[in-house]
């Protein structure tokens, strides 16, 4: 180990959701050995789109000691308990990937194969999501806090007031904003970044430089030139267009994600408003025609003007160089279907933490952050393209070429193991489990060709009662939850349910 001088002092360069979440982290749990600076200029935009998150979050927030009452009024926040995806395998067919688990599984199978059998005996079956509590509760627009299984929930939030409720939190753990326009990167004879300089003048001086630029990668890309993995091929879409409406009725609680002939459209609810975009590929629309089918497309009126946002699909080939980590959209995107960008930021910091470079820069340390970050990308990119490639939308051509996708051969693997076996092994580093990866594929179509054995130790009568428990299950959960609105009124403010 190259015990060199301790990295005690940390600059971030940019603000944001990734800026603002390294902060709020490094200076609330590493505070007392470091210090905390954030670079930030008012003058440089945000993307400020990600509204939609996974439960992954819910770590953070625990480890930082949020209020989630002050967290949910700051941001304007919402309760989520999943994705409706409209269209997406053939128009007018719907399904929602949830969070949590569906059904019960035995140590040797999920739920689906006690499922499979049941539909192939004919006995009277759900849709294989509707035996998720979550998924149920999400179609019934209700929620709340259940003992001594809760449900798995995230957030639909503000990003822009997520990002200031940060900051105060991270300034009140010491962390310091300065104002200012980057014009200039130092750098010492190794390529090591030694200061940022400001157009007034201002230099900073750093030991570890978090790079929370955004697409522009000041550090990571413009002065380290990290290269770019580009996953383009697999996922063509590099356009999005946002806009926020008013909300016409109370929000659900999941986001919608609805197919267009050469995209797709979110549609996130608010407490105050609705956030919506269109991500689509340049090759198929344009930008034009694009802003036209959003604008036709909403509910509500519009209360900002449409924003056009450029983005190629990808990863750096080191998340981390030298004295420089990459957090956020400068490590890399994935388009936001699956609401997996601030998972990543947060993995990002996680990891960061766990290996932080005290003693020095490690290249081991290095070595393991950039492999465990590259792995949990490609997992998620593998994910988002089953969405796209299992389809069978015909006569657009989108669709009919990412059907026709040569995918990547870990996902043509699952692919196959589902359809043939109707197995899902979730791998060490992919935040989607099992239930999720069968959801999805049910969803776009892929009806696994037999069950696990271990189900015929079952008679047909036990599973008839089996499957007719975890459908009472979930009717108990549905008969004592409130509405989603009810909930959030009453948790906001303090009040009982």
């Amino acid at each position: 180990m190259d015990h060199q001088n301790p990295n005690t002092r940390v600059v971030i360069v940019g603000g944001g959701t990734a800026g603002w979440m390294t902060a709020a982290a490094l200076s609330k749990l590493l505070g007392r050995t470091l210090t905390v600076t954030v670079v930030e200029s008012e003058a440089i935009g945000t993307v400020g789109v990600g509204e939609a998150t996974i439960p992954t979050l819910l770590t953070l927030h625990k480890l930082l000691k949020i209020d989630e009452r002050a967290f949910l009024k700051a941001a304007n926040a919402t309760i989520k308990l999943g994705i409706q995806f409209e269209h997406w395998f053939k128009p007018d067919q719907t399904y929602i990937h949830s969070f949590g688990y569906t059904g019960e599984s035995c140590w040797a199978a999920g739920f689906q194969h006690f499922w499979l059998k049941s539909r192939a005996l004919g006995i009277d079956t759900l849709d294989y999501g509707d035996y998720a509590p979550e998924l149920a509760a999400a179609k019934a627009g209700k929620f709340g806090f259940l003992k001594p299984e809760p449900l798995n929930y995230a957030y639909h939030l503000d990003a822009s007031g997520y990002a200031a409720f940060l900051r105060n939190l991270a300034e009140d753990q010491g962390a310091v904003r300065i104002e200012g326009r980057i014009i200039k990167v130092g750098q010492d004879s190794n390529g090591m970044i030694q200061s940022v300089s400001l157009e007034d003048g201002q230099t900073i001086e750093g030991d570890l430089f978090v790079d929370c630029s955004g697409f522009t990668g000041l550090l990571i890309d413009k002065t380290l030139n990290v290269g770019f993995e580009d996953y383009s091929h697999w996922l063509p879409c590099d356009r999005a267009i946002a806009v926020q409406t008013e909300s016409t009725t109370a929000p659900i609680p999941y986001t919608r994600s609805i197919a267009h002939s050469a995209g797709w459209q979110w549609r996130i609810p608010l407490q105050h408003r609705v956030g919506n975009g269109l991500v689509f590929s340049s090759k198929y629309y344009s930008e034009d025609e694009a802003i036209h089918r959003l604008s036709h497309n909403l509910d509500g009126k519009m209360i900002t003007d449409p924003r056009v946002i450029r983005f190629k699909t990808g990863q750096r080939l080191q998340h981390w160089t030298k004295n420089c980590v990459a957090i956020g959209l400068s490590a890399g995107f994935i388009e936001p279907m699956e609401s997996t960008s601030i998972h990543l930021i947060m993995r990002g910091i996680i990891r960061l933490m766990q290996m932080f470079p005290h003693r020095g820069h490690n290249e081991s340390d290095v070595a393991e952050f950039n492999r465990q970050m590259r792995e949990e990308v490609a997992f998620i990119r593998d994910f988002i393209v089953l969405h796209y490639h299992c389809n069978e939308r015909r006569g657009e051509p989108f669709w009919e070429d990412m059907a026709a996708l040569s995918i990547p051969e870990t996902l043509a693997h699952r692919i196959k193991l589902f359809k043939e076996t109707g197995r899902v092994f979730q791998a060490q580093g992919d935040v989607f489990g099992e239930n999720s990866w069968t959801q999805v594929m049910l969803g776009q179509g892929i009806m696994p060709e037999r069950y696990h054995h271990i189900v015929d130790m079952m008679s047909d009568s036990e599973l008839r009662e089996f499957m007719e428990r975890q459908k009472k299950k979930v009717e108990q959960i549905l008969n004592v939850l409130p509405s989603h609105q009810d909930f959030l009124s009453a948790y906001t403010t303090g009040k009982s349910l």
